[in-house]
């Protein structure tokens, strides 16, 4: 997003970052557990995005491949025990060090983050091909869900009908591709796809399976694309696998996770109510106008 912050700032911005998020998440804070309030069942999943590292390796000019060690023992520190990765940490050239980093900070890869293209058929194969390839050369790191977000056309261009199809049968597919190898497909948004009434978004829900295809969900996207949060998420419905959470002020994102435009608490209190045992990954970054 081409911000440039002091390195000492951001290192301060991290871990407190780190300190909150680890420590207080569940404990304390919006999706606290208690004895009286939670019923039976509900059991979110505590992870962890790494997009916020990924900012703060281009903004000091730093590969992947030399941050990686930096980034996965912050994650340790910070209390975290799970973490979805970017396909970018897994490309051949540094997949064996992450690996290997991985294990030796005890840090679990449940889900991973990779992109696609499917609104067009050579693309949308290469795609299929390429992911399938990376979840098979991984598996063995206990990677349960990829976790995609179909690119869209330039400049937001509107996705014809017949590309929607297109995508929406490519999702299928990659969905009961990954489901050969014992994982789960789990499509994520921004905000292109819920233009014009999240007409994208409601249309490969109507049009994949949802034994094959299931939803992450970005609250505070959601909230930016004129969807407001809670009917989002019941319209979303059973297919809620993973939840990624994110607060803004005035519309700028937070360099934690607080209080602020969103209100969590409801959230929270409709993830209780459906005993909600998926992914809840929070996933923080930087934009311009963000206060350190």
């Amino acid at each position: 997003m081409g911000i440039a912050l002091r390195s000492q700032t951001r290192r301060e911005a991290l871990a407190g970052m780190a300190r909150f998020a680890g420590g207080t998440l569940l404990s304390q804070g919006f999706f606290a557990k208690s004895a009286l309030s939670v019923p039976a069942g509900y059991n979110p999943l505590l992870s962890v995005q790494t997009y916020i590292w990924v900012q703060r390796f281009q903004s000091q000019n730093k590969a992947l491949a030399d941050g990686v060690q930096e980034m996965l023992a912050g994650i340790r520190r910070a209390g975290f025990r799970r973490v979805e990765l970017i396909a970018d940490f897994l490309k051949p050239d540094v997949r064996d060090k992450t690996l290997a980093l991985l294990e030796g900070n005890g840090l679990q890869m449940p889900a991973l983050y990779a992109s696609s293209t499917l609104h067009e058929t050579e693309p949308a194969e290469r795609s299929v091909a390429d992911i399938v390839e990376l979840a098979q050369a991984v598996k063995g790191a206990g990677l349960r869900a990829i976790v995609t977000n179909p690119s869209p056309k330039p400049n937001q261009g509107r996705k014809s009908d017949a590309e929607l199809d297109t995508q929406a049968r490519y999702l299928n597919r990659l969905g009961g591709e990954l489901q050969k190898q014992g994982m789960r497909l789990l499509v994520h948004h921004h905000i292109p796809e819920l233009l014009e009434n999240a007409r994208e978004w409601r249309h490969q829900s109507q049009h994949t399976d949802p034994k094959l295809v299931r939803c992450c969900v970005d609250v505070e996207w959601a909230h930016r694309g004129g969807q407001e949060p809670l009917s989002f998420l019941r319209e979303v419905g059973t297919r809620l696998a993973s939840l990624h959470v994110r607060n803004s002020e005035g519309g700028v994102w937070l360099e934690e996770f607080g209080a602020g435009d969103i209100d969590y608490e409801k959230v929270a209190d409709y993830l209780k109510q459906i005993r909600y045992d998926g992914y809840l990954v929070v996933e923080l970054a930087y934009e311009k106008d963000t206060k350190i």
